[in-house]
C-alpha cells in the first residue's frame, strides 16, 4: 500500500523510530506498538480508503482479529482531501470522524518579537521532569496510574528519539521553569514532523509556542537532506493561526476514525 498522506507518513516514521511495528496488508496497514498496547494511534488500522457501502463488518472484523483484547476502535484513512466515506458505515463501527489539517513549509518566517524566555533544547533528567509537568499542565493530571504511566512512557519515548539523535526537544524556559516545548524528528527521509506544541494556560500569548517551532525548524533544517517542515492541527484550534503566521501552510487534510474504548 502506497501511503500518499504527508500525515500518515510522518505518524508512521515516528512510530517506527520508536518500534513500533508496520505491516502492510496491500489494501490497508496494521500498526502495532507493543511497549504501548493502550496507545489508541499506535495501534490502529490504517485503511486505502475511506469506508464505502457495506465495508464497516469487514473493517470490525480485522480490527478485531488484530486487537482482540481493546474495546477502542481507530482507523486512519489514507488520503489528502479529507473524505470520510459513507457516514451510514460509521456509526455501524460506532466511529466519529476527526479531520485535521496537514501543514508544510519548507522554511519559517522569524517570529514578530523575541519572548523573555530562555529558549534550548531539553537535555538532562529535570528538563525531561519539566516535559512531562507541562504535559499535565496543559491537559490535566490523570485520574488514574493508567493514565500517568501512559503519558511518562510518551515522554520517555520522545527523549529516547532525541538521544538517539532523531531529533530534538525544544523548550521555552522563564526563570528556570519550562513553559513551552515541541518536539521535531526526522528519520532523513526529508521530512521532519513536529509532535506536540504545548504551552502553559498562564503563559500563552507571551510568543513562547512560536520562538520553540521557530528554533526547532532553524535547527532541523541545518541538518542535510531535511527539506519539509509537517504539522498537524485541528482546524478549529486557534494555535493553527500562530502555524500560519509562521509560514506552514495549509497542504492536506488527514482523516481517524475512533471510538473511545
Amino acid at each position: 500500500m502506497k501511503i500518499v498522506s504527508l500525515g500518515f507518513r510522518t505518524d508512521l516514521m515516528l512510530l517506527e523510530m520508536g518500534g513500533s511495528v508496520v505491516t502492510d496488508h496491500g489494501t490497508h496497514v496494521v500498526v502495532r506498538t507493543p511497549a504501548n498496547p493502550g496507545f489508541q494511534w499506535g495501534n490502529f488500522l490504517l485503511f486505502e480508503v475511506p469506508p464505502q457501502r457495506g465495508d464497516a463488518p469487514r473493517w470490525s472484523a480485522l480490527f478485531e482479529a488484530e486487537f482482540p483484547e481493546v474495546k477502542y476502535r481507530a482507523f486512519g484513512v489514507d488520503g489528502v482531501a479529507g473524505l470520510v466515506g459513507d457516514t451510514a458505515e460509521h456509526q455501524v463501527l460506532g466511529v466519529t470522524a476527526e479531520v485535521n489539517t496537514v501543514l508544510t513549509a519548507d522554511r519559517l518566517v522569524s517570529p514578530v518579537a523575541a519572548p523573555q524566555a530562555d529558549v534550548r533544547v531539553l537535555t538532562g533528567d529535570d528538563d525531561w521532569r519539566q516535559s512531562l509537568e507541562l504535559h499535565f499542565a496543559c491537559y490535566g493530571l490523570p485520574s488514574d496510574s493508567d493514565g500517568r504511566h501512559f503519558a511518562e512512557r510518551r515522554v520517555a519515548g520522545y527523549r529516547s528519539l532525541c538521544e538517539a539523535g532523531n531529533g530534538s526537544w525544544i523548550g521555552a524556559f522563564v526563570e528556570g521553569r519550562l513553559c513551552a516545548g515541541a518536539g521535531l524528528f526526522s528519520d532523513g527521509s526529508g521530512l521532519a514532523r513536529f509532535q506536540n506544541v504545548e504551552t502553559r494556560p498562564d503563559f500563552r500569548r507571551r510568543g513562547l509556542a512560536s520562538a520553540v517551532i521557530h528554533h526547532a525548524a532553524q535547527r532541523a533544517l541545518l541538518a542535510p537532506g531535511i527539506r519539509k517542515l509537517v504539522i498537524v492541527a485541528d482546524p478549529d484550534d486557534h494555535a493553527i493561526r500562530l502555524y500560519r503566521a509562521l509560514g506552514f501552510v495549509d497542504t492536506e487534510r488527514q482523516v481517524q476514525l475512533h471510538k473511545a474504548g
